[in-house]
């Protein structure tokens, strides 16, 4: 049986035997969730988490100098941030307009009432830039601070190309290294299926059907948001600019996104996206090193989804009524703070206080959602890590046409 069969049944049996525990016997959930799902979930987590960092390092490195030419690494980083951008404006424009239409927060009455969330404040745009050289790349390493381990990695690869063959034996070391990772990437990979099933387990065993059924419209919108953004503005995008089939490419990487469903972490999920990707969708290994892990820190599609039918939400249940204008100044805000809070922990909900307050919205209204943000956090990290294969695809190709040319 392949491994993406085995996930998936870890995942579907996960989610039913989370429901059926939540239903029939929520008193043993304690207990099942200390002893085994969360066990299990963690375990999995961690192991995925204990090889991001020196992936991250190596495939980094290891595509600079597979670039080789810092013209075109500048080119294709231009690539990828547009791309970034360009997609995120578009997701959070579906999530805003398809909130507009099925009004969500007009179904039922939401108590607002002694409903509050505590903000954490995000760093400027300017102070996230600075942040991202740094000064003791260690402790970056030590701290898991992936934008400054990319920069650290950006500088090592540069330097191996300039140096040439006074640099071999580093750069045999560090081709031996990502080797090494890889093959531990399929050792863990085995783990998976058991994996999935506790943190699936744990999500839904934990969350119920009561919350779902009082946010039900609200999950609702999310999730046909995320779905139209996957299958129309990606899936355009794979055949139009990457000349590829998105049927083929959906069918190649939907095992990744189930492992990033259950992970609801791109960083977790990354080492498998880009053997993925470079393995089964013919992305070349220097551009799925530099753009998947740079995607995995600063895409944000799925969050910026939730932001805008959230912001339409907690409008509604608020009887405020937002101009064209605001709604405008919602996606800017949204596409430009995404940038500058890359990286930060709990960057869905510091992106979403910074959006409602943009357009004076009470911060507060996030306690209504909150209680459901995880289940719908596994779902927007599914569409991210699509989002960052997507753009790894598309560039791989248009280098080649480029080369051919």
């Amino acid at each position: 049986m392949k491994l993406a069969t085995k996930i998936m049944i870890g995942l579907v049996t996960g989610a039913l035997v989370g429901l059926f525990i939540n239903l029939l016997i929520p008193s043993t959930f304690p207990f099942l969730d200390t002893y085994l799902f969360n066990p299990l979930g963690q375990t999995f987590l961690n192991l995925i988490k204990m090889l991001v960092v020196p992936i991250v390092f190596f495939s980094i490195t290891l595509g600079v100098t597979g670039l080789g030419d810092p013209k075109k690494l500048g080119r294709i980083g231009l690539k990828t941030i547009s791309f970034f951008m360009v997609t995120t404006a578009i997701a959070i424009t579906i999530g805003l307009t398809l909130a507009s239409i099925i009004k969500p927060g007009n179904v039922g009455e939401f108590q607002t009432e002694g409903v509050t969330f505590e903000t954490k404040e995000a760093p400027s745009t300017a102070e996230t830039l600075l942040n991202i050289i740094p000064a003791n790349p260690i402790q970056a390493f030590v701290e898991g601070n992936m934008l400054q381990i990319i920069v650290f990695s950006l500088f090592i690869g540069l330097g191996i190309t300039m140096l040439g063959k006074k640099a071999d034996k580093l750069l045999e070391i560090c081709e031996q290294g990502n080797e090494l990772m890889m093959f531990l990437v399929h050792f863990v990979m085995k783990f998976a299926p058991y994996g999935t099933f506790g943190l699936i387990a744990s999500a839904i065993g934990s969350q119920g059907l009561s919350a779902i059924k009082a946010m039900g419209l609200y999950m609702f919108v999310v999730l046909l948001t995320l779905f139209i953004h996957a299958v129309i503005t990606y899936g355009s995008a794979i055949f139009f600019l990457g000349k590829y089939s998105p049927i083929k490419f959906f069918t190649k990487f939907a095992p990744v996104m189930v492992v990033g469903f259950s992970t609801s972490s791109s960083n977790a999920t990354l080492p498998i996206a880009m053997e993925t990707a470079q393995k089964e969708l013919d992305v070349s290994e220097s551009v799925s090193s530099f753009v998947q892990p740079l995607g995995a820190t600063i895409n944000m599609d799925g969050t910026a989804i939730m932001q805008g039918v959230a912001t339409i939400f907690i409008a509604q249940v608020y009887h405020v009524d937002l101009t064209f204008m605001e709604l405008v100044t919602v996606v800017l805000t949204a596409v430009l703070a995404s940038i500058g809070t890359a990286g930060v922990p709990g960057v869905g909900l510091i992106l979403l206080a910074m959006v409602l307050s943009s357009v004076n919205l009470p911060v507060a209204g996030i306690g209504l959602i909150i209680g459901i943000d995880r289940l719908l956090d596994m779902a927007r990290t599914s569409v991210n890590i699509a989002g960052d294969a997507t753009c790894a695809l598309i560039v791989s190709e248009t280098e080649k046409r480029r080369d051919l040319k």
